[in-house]
Order: structure tokens, then sequence, then C-alpha cells
């Protein structure tokens, strides 16, 4: 049986180097890094080296930069301390934002009682940027999350837009970047935005480690208390390992974009133009057939396949040996559908199967042909 990935959006495959990288740094580098002898200055180093390279490709000072385990923690730490610590009263986002986000809203409205307001969208789930204009018209103290790249249909905001429409209205801008870093460069002194969440296992580095941008002078405390690391913005002993595994994928990942870029695009037209000739009535969600408006690497296609079909494919799927999603990986637990497709689709597209088919550049066209025929048992 073959074994096909098509799940990037979820995670990504550890690129060999990072391996290496993150090998080396165990097994030669283990002294803590806020110890005062060789071997903690040693590790503290190595994550200040790293913080300095995560610097450069974003175009911001190493000081900006706060190594978190991941991009939940660092929306947590971005949308908690905006509203604890920075006076932050309403928080513009929309209802198709990852949880990490929507959740951290929802918990923020509860325990602080501040204003929450939906950004509207239009059929294929892009901001409605004029109705933007008008929630940003208030006199409270008022902080935008509106992620960079929709992590289920691959959606792309217009970050400097937005970033220049808070500026405009004296408003605070986050963005879960999650998706996005690491596939575009984002120069952060041409957008104005004050935090950014990014996780390393997104552009193959490993699970447990991230980080956020955090605009100097901003006034951010910490959301984890125990220790002075981070320059204080965040407790707790740093993975050496991971920071630099997180660092050397960054790295490859911009220093290959545009080869690598170019090889995924083409599979995704290859993929595309698979699925629409093989399927009849195949419609694909969101914006992800048209490559101006969404991220190259994601694929969501609603299938023409009876609804009773639909609970078993992914299982079935999974029994041949290939590997997508329905939506979220962060989701895939609950009973609910997506929370995304909800707000696009009709009721009757929601009854059929729609499947997220992420792509990265492991992958092949004789993988693609392979999911083709395997899709074709169940039409």
């Amino acid at each position: 049986m073959k074994s096909v990935y098509f799940d990037s959006a979820a995670t990504t495959q550890l690129r060999p180097e990072v391996i290496d990288k993150m090998t080396q740094v165990m097994r030669d580098c283990y002294g803590n890094a806020s110890s005062t002898h060789s071997f903690g200055r040693d590790a503290k180093s190595i994550i200040e080296q790293a913080r300095k390279t995560v610097a450069k490709y974003l175009n911001v000072t190493a000081s900006e930069i706060v190594f978190t385990s991941g991009g939940t923690e660092a929306d947590n730490l971005a949308l908690f301390s905006a509203v604890r610590d920075l006076g932050i009263e309403n928080i513009i986002t929309s209802r198709i934002e990852h949880h990490a986000v929507l959740y951290t809203v929802n918990q923020l409205e509860k325990q602080f009682g501040i204003t929450v307001n939906y950004v509207d969208l239009d059929e294929c789930g892009h901001v409605d940027y004029k109705h933007l204009e008008t929630l940003l018209q208030t006199s409270k103290k008022t902080l935008v999350s509106l992620m960079h790249v929709n992590n289920e249909v691959g959606n792309i905001l217009d970050i400097k837009r937005v970033g220049n429409l808070c500026k405009l209205n004296n408003a605070m801008f986050h963005s879960d970047t999650v998706q996005s870093v690491g596939h575009y460069t984002l120069d952060l002194q041409e957008i104005n935005i004050d935090f950014m969440a990014v996780s390393a296992h997104k552009f193959h580095g490993p699970k447990g480690v991230g980080f956020a941008f955090v605009r100097k002078n901003t006034g951010l405390k910490p959301l984890i208390f125990g220790g002075e690391q981070e320059r204080g913005n965040r407790a707790g002993t740093e993975g050496v390992h991971n920071i630099v595994g997180l660092e050397e994928a960054l790295k490859l990942s911009y220093d290959n974009l545009e080869e690598e870029k170019e090889y995924i695009i083409d599979l995704k037209k290859y993929f595309i133009k698979q699925l629409s000739q093989n399927f009849t009535g195949v419609t694909f969600n969101g914006s992800c057939a048209n490559f101006e408006k969404s991220t190259y690497t994601v694929i969501n296609v609603c299938l023409p396949i009876a609804p009773e079909k639909s609970p078993i494919l992914l299982f079935q799927l999974d029994l041949k040996g290939i590997a997508c999603s329905k939506g979220s990986a962060c989701q895939s637990g609950s009973s609910k559908g997506s929370h995304v497709l909800s707000q696009i689709l009709c009721d009757d597209d929601m009854k059929k199967p729609s499947l997220r088919f992420s792509l990265c550049k492991y992958n092949t066209k004789d993988e693609i042909d392979y999911v083709i025929e395997v899709l074709k048992e169940f039409i």
C-alpha cells in the first residue's frame, strides 16, 4: 500500500538538515541558557543567534522576537496581554479565524467584558474591507485580529491594507501568520502590525516551538510567569534544540523559497486539473482555485459524492494510505463540521464531503494520480 501525505497544513515533515542540526545541539550543547557558566553561555549564544536569524528574515530587531511553544501560545500571549495590560476594550476579528484566536477572544469577552465584533465576509470567505473600516470607527481602544492565510481554505488577507487601516484608526493589529511565515516573505517595516504568531512545524521545523513578534514599545507583558527567560516576556527553560530547529527550518524555507514555491504551484495546478477533469460537479471552497487570492499550498474541494458516503470517506482514504483532512487538525476530534466552511457553503454543499489537501515540497504528481484513482472508487 502506498503512503501519501497531503496534510502539511496540519504539520510538515522535518527537513533532514533540521534533524541533523537539532541532533548536534542535543548532543553537544546541553547547558541551561540561564546558567552563568560556559555551558549555559554557549546555550544562550545559540538562542540569541537564532533570534537574530529570525529577525533578519522579517526585517525587525532581535528584541522583538519572543520564542514560545508554538502559534497557539503566541496568539494567547498577544491577545491576553493586549486586553489585560494594554487597555484594549474592543476586538475586531472574523468567524473563520483559527480556534487559537476565536476561543481566546471568547474567553476574554467572558473574563474582561470586552466588546467583540465580527467583520463581514464575502461568499468566498474574504474580509469585507469596507465593513472593517466601519467597525474601526469607534472611540474604544481597539485591536484587530485577522489571520494572514486561512488554514482551511487558504484565503489570503491583504495584510498590508489591514495594517494601514488600523494605523489610520489608531487600532492595534494582531495576525496569526502560522500558515504564511516560511511560505511568504513579510517585511515588517512595510507592514503596520503589532503582534504576530508563528509555529515552526508548519515550515518543516519541529513541533513545540514557535515565536511571537511583538512590536517594540507596545508594552506587552508575559502570559507565563516563573523566570526571566526571553527578556522577561516568557518564563520557562528554553528548548535550545527546538529553537535551533526553528532557525534552520526558517532559513532553508526562505533560502529555497522561489524554487520550492514554483514546484508546489505546479503540483497544485495539476491537482486542480485532475480533480476538475475526473469529477463532474466538483467545486473548490473559498478561493483555493484562485492563485492570486489563495495560498499555493492548500486545496479545499467539495466532492460530488452522496452524503451517506461522506462520514466514512476520510477513514476509507486512510485505509488506502492517504492522509488529508476535513478541516483543521486541531478540531479533528470534534463531531462538529468545519466552522470555516459553515460560513461560506450552502446547506446542501455542507452535506457533501469537503476535503483539504495541503501540499509541500515532498509531494509528487504520482501521488496526486493515486489520490484521484482512489477517489474514483467513491463516485
